[in-house]
């Protein structure tokens, strides 16, 4: 399955029920596209598994009730809506994506009586990074836009108009040749990736920021919990960007990126080494991939 993401083959579940891929759409005055009120996740199958579906279930439904609403199946249904889509496409491996969205009931800021709608799609995965460049680390820009603060917008749900600036900052990145970018929060310090959690080395000890303007996310947890049954110390903390210089290898995680080396961020460098190519393979392992070499 390839090509433009509206004119694919396969299934997608909306609102209780499979839909032939073509025919899954909204109307362009659907409340989700005008005023970002729509929430998603995103989600790994290895296998045949999803992994750490739970998890992500009741993210969706945490971060839905942050933006007022409820989504109106329960988690148990989502679980299930989620391997049906699977199944559906006929997928062994590949992303999941369940996204709810107010309807188009109502047009303006206020949607007290709009439906709230539910779909899952499923489709093969490639890695998000280039597999070559992977292992040697990949490049990230400083971002111009900052994560913002708690009082001016619900940064713990995973909600779609969060994900503006990471446009926004990664294409810019895209254009100067980079990967991805590195952005700040609103106090200057080191926040995340513009999809990813991020993690420092220095000393054998891991530093990771604390995520309290930002997704504390599920591979971010995973990884920690990785490192752990490794020995390694995790220290979460604020981190000024000027600290960088100091730290000898970083790695960003996430459930597209999984665990990926970082060579450069601006002009801060870092020499992907064991704890970052380990932890890497502890992943793979876990999710039942195959190892990096």
């Amino acid at each position: 399955m390839s090509g433009a993401f509206d004119q694919r083959d396969g299934f997608i579940w909306m609102n209780g029920s499979l839909v032939p891929w073509r025919d899954a759409n909204v109307h362009v005055l659907t409340h989700g596209l005008h005023y970002a009120s729509s929430v998603f996740e995103g989600e790994r199958a290895y296998a045949g598994s999803i992994f750490k579906l739970r998890e992500h279930t009741e993210r969706l439904i945490y971060s839905a009730r942050e933006l007022g609403f409820d989504i109106p199946y329960t988690v148990e249904e989502i679980d299930a809506a989620c391997v049906e889509t699977l199944e559906a496409n006929g997928l062994i491996d590949g992303y999941l994506r369940p996204v709810a969205w107010r309807g188009s009931e109502m047009m303006g800021v206020s949607a007290q009586n709009n439906r709230i709608n539910l779909a899952v799609a499923a489709w093969e995965w490639p890695s998000y990074f280039d597999p070559e460049q992977r292992l040697k680390g990949i490049r990230l820009d400083m971002a111009e836009y900052r994560r913002p603060a708690p009082e001016t917008a619900p940064c713990h749900a995973k909600a779609a108009g969060l994900y503006m600036i990471c446009t926004l900052s990664k294409h810019a990145a895209e254009s100067k040749g980079y990967a991805d970018a590195l952005m700040l929060d609103w106090r200057g310090r080191v926040a995340e990736a513009t999809g990813a959690n991020i993690f420092f080395v220095d000393n054998g000890v891991l530093h990771t920021p604390e995520p309290d303007c930002f997704l504390d996310g599920i591979t971010r947890r995973t990884v920690m919990d990785l490192a752990r049954t490794r020995g390694l110390e995790i220290v979460e903390r604020a981190i000024m960007p000027e600290e960088l210089d100091g730290f000898s290898e970083c790695f960003i995680t996430g459930t597209a990126a999984e665990v990926t080396p970082v060579s450069e961020i601006g002009p801060y460098k870092f020499t992907p080494s064991d704890i970052s190519i380990n932890l890497l393979n502890d992943y793979l392992a876990l999710v039942g991939g195959n190892t990096a070499q």
